[in-house]
């Protein structure tokens, strides 16, 4: 009687007349009874793909043990090189080699300490003008960057056709401007034009006016994606609004990795106080060098390893936590807020899927090194045939681990699924959807770096210019106003980091309501339906929705 009930559900469910038709599978033939049954294609199997409320099992746990071994050995060791440090170290220039006993041995006599003091405090006593003027600016700089951020979501959320396109003017003006400015300045100064030619200064500036160039093609080809991005970018600014508090927990995040490599970074200062003085000839004379002992170049590399992985591991455990927030707040209907969804996403991310975090930190780590020994290969262009083969091999192989990662951990947030099994369904999802499994809409990233690009360099002329009233510390204005512009790119470059991963969550919540034939946010799928499909799998039975 079961069967025959759950039989009905899936013909219904399957049914053509239905609205709610998956787009790839048939419905079960009845005509044909003794066919071999295929696990792979049973179009029931991923009908339960939703977000996972429930207690999560623990999963890839072998890599969460190797990661805390991994941290242990570091710690471990760490803490033997400050106690097993050698005191001398910072004495050296005191030491010298004695013929008697064919040792270095320390002179009495040198008063170093107060020539090394000397030097630190007419150091510190120059430039204070500087000095001053950088470190109150950057300081407003990051109390503003707050409410810069907030205001760019406001604005982003309500008026996102508005920003756009007044922003894709400024991406050619202000390199334009810049441009000029640069070559005008140049020019009409002695000193500079003097060291640099005009020959040369008039091919970078011709060069640079090429890039822009391509810059402009560029938005002109993909002008008919303009507007669908626009759309994109509001919902995603919509769904990041509605769960705000995103924005205390990632950078809370940071900063506790932060706090994390601070005793790493001391246990590498002290590393290098690990040795002792010996003597060392050359050319006849002998002279007292620093001889560092034989495992603290082993220990370094275990260090910086670990602060890799770690970096990886804290980057995926962020995106872990914004998906799992994110999906949360779009499977919840009636827009009632979900309770507790960061708080939860956290929970799950440093536990039942810590270890599927560290995997995803350990692949993109381990492909991050392969990539950067490739470059490294293909710059010293060593000849021959095997050498091309194999940096191709090695190239296809990067690519196809970026594909099958590019949203296995949104998908494990949702799901709580392990690594591999969720790298696996999500291909199938996006597959049996008519979806790519690379995001196709990769010009909204574009678009919000380079409104984060304009405000940033809106700000740097700002500053610029109130340096060059209000201070006199001259050329050194263009210093601060460079600095000030680097860090709030980095903190927009933040707020554009979080919006991208709400994009492409919001984008496999929309999968996954694809494939149930649900509609959990109606505004997300008016717009998202209108992305292109994938080419490379074609529908027999429906037809594909037009892109507007």
């Amino acid at each position: 009687m079961g069967s025959t009930e759950e039989a009905n559900k899936s013909t219904s469910l399957y049914d053509s007349s239905s609205p709610s038709q998956p787009l790839l599978f048939k419905p079960p033939s009845i005509e044909e009874p003794n066919q071999p049954d295929q696990p792979e294609s049973d179009p029931t199997q991923y009908l339960q793909i939703s977000y996972n409320y429930g207690p999560r099992p623990f999963k890839d746990l072998p890599f969460l043990v190797l990661f805390v071994l991994v941290v242990l050995c570091t710690f471990g060791f760490g803490i033997f090189t400050v106690f097993h440090k050698n005191p001398n170290y910072s004495n050296l220039s005191s030491y010298k080699y004695d013929l008697n006993s064919t040792s270095c041995v320390q002179d009495s006599t040198f008063n170093g300490f107060y020539e090394s003091r000397f030097d630190f405090y007419a150091l510190s006593s120059s430039g204070s003008g500087f000095l001053k003027s950088l470190i109150w600016t950057l300081v407003v700089t990051l109390i503003l960057s707050a409410p810069i951020c907030f205001l760019l979501l406001l604005f982003l959320k309500h008026y996102t056709k508005q920003i756009v396109y007044a922003s894709i003017p400024f991406f050619v003006v202000i390199p334009i401007f810049f441009n000029v400015y640069w070559f005008v300045a140049c020019t009409v100064s002695s000193s500079c034009s003097t060291s640099f030619p005009l020959v040369y200064r008039i091919l970078v500036l011709v060069f640079v006016f090429l890039i822009i160039g391509i810059i402009v093609w560029i938005f002109v080809a993909n002008w008919h994606r303009i507007e669908l991005t626009v759309k994109i970018i509001g919902v995603a600014s919509d769904a990041l609004s509605k769960n705000f508090g995103l924005f205390v927990a990632i950078p809370l995040l940071t900063f506790g990795l932060v706090a994390y490599y601070a005793p790493i970074v001391v246990f590498l200062v002290f590393a290098r106080l690990n040795g002792k003085i010996v003597p060392k000839e050359s050319n006849g004379e002998y002279r007292c060098v620093w001889k560092q002992d034989s495992w603290v170049p082993a220990y370094y590399t275990l260090a910086i390893l670990t602060m890799l992985w770690s970096l990886t591991v804290m980057i995926e455990a962020q995106v872990y936590v914004i998906s799992g927030t994110v999906a949360q707040w779009y499977f919840t209907k009636d827009d009632a807020k979900p309770r507790r969804s960061i708080r939860s996403s956290l929970r799950n991310a440093f536990g039942p899927s810590s270890g599927t975090v560290c995997l995803s930190g350990l692949l993109i780590c381990v492909v991050r090194f392969v990539r950067a020994a490739v470059d490294s290969a293909r710059q010293e262009d060593v000849p021959g045939m095997v050498n091309l083969i194999l940096r191709c091999c090695v190239k296809a192989l990067l690519s196809a681990v970026d594909f099958l990662n590019k949203f296995t951990i949104n998908f494990a947030a949702i799901t709580g699924e392990a690594y591999c099994t969720s790298a696996r369904m999500t291909y199938e999802l996006l597959k049996r959807n008519l979806l790519s499994p690379v995001f196709v809409e990769t010009v909204s990233t574009r678009l919000l770096a380079g409104i984060t690009f304009v405000l940033s360099a809106i700000y740097a002329i700002v500053v610029c210019v109130i340096l060059k009233g209000a201070s006199n510390i001259g050329v050194y204005s263009y210093v601060v106003a460079v600095l000030a512009w680097v860090l709030l790119i980095i903190v927009l470059g933040f707020f554009v980091h979080l919006l991208d991963n709400v994009i492409e969550t919001v984008y496999i919540c929309y999968a996954i309501d694809k494939d149930r034939g649900e509609v959990y946010k109606p505004e997300v799928h008016g717009v998202y339906v209108h992305l292109p499909v994938s080419r490379n799998h074609r529908s027999p039975i429906a037809p594909i929705a037009p892109v507007a």
